[in-house]
């Protein structure tokens, strides 16, 4: 069970912090807390398995990548994990799962690769290729990015956007 308190630091976390020193602190301002029980409240929510990961993410069209190219491999399964162990510490890919294949879709690895262009993400596919093993793949090139936005468990009364 979680505390209001608790629902209101998940609504704020949920989004973009606060892009100052002491982040944390000025979510506690927000709330009326201090930054030690902001942090507290985070610990205890990932204690319990209501917070298990937390991380920043990059809007990577706006950071200067504009070859991002979802790439699908038809591997081996008895080999899979380790071929996805090696793509996924690739700087390039933010991005690297297993899924079943289909009797008319081979492919059961998945890697998000993302490039400054086109030219350079042939060169990382080669690399790949090279370092893998693994030869049969296609690109899924986007057309156009339909929707894109971060699971929102709790809304909070801090929204700008409303």
């Amino acid at each position: 069970m979680l505390t209001d308190l608790e629902k209101k630091v998940i609504a704020i976390i949920q989004k973009d912090i606060p892009i100052s020193r002491r982040p944390y602190r000025d979510i506690g301002e927000m709330l009326g807390v201090d930054e030690q029980t902001v942090l507290t409240i985070m610990q205890s929510l990932s204690e319990r398995g209501f917070l298990r990961r937390y991380g920043a993410t990059l809007r990577h069209q706006k950071s200067g990548f504009t070859a991002n190219v979802m790439v699908a491999w038809q591997v081996d399964e008895a080999c899979i994990h380790e071929v996805g162990a090696q793509m996924a510490e690739h700087d390039a890919i933010s991005h690297c799962y297993r899924r079943n294949p289909d009797p008319n879709w081979p492919y059961n690895l998945y890697t998000m690769v993302h490039a400054h262009d086109m030219d350079s993400f042939h060169e990382i596919a080669d690399e790949l290729v090279r370092k893998d093993g693994i030869k049969d793949y296609t690109m899924l090139l986007s057309k156009k990015e339909l929707k894109k936005t971060s699971m929102v468990y709790f809304e909070d009364e801090f929204d700008e956007d409303e």
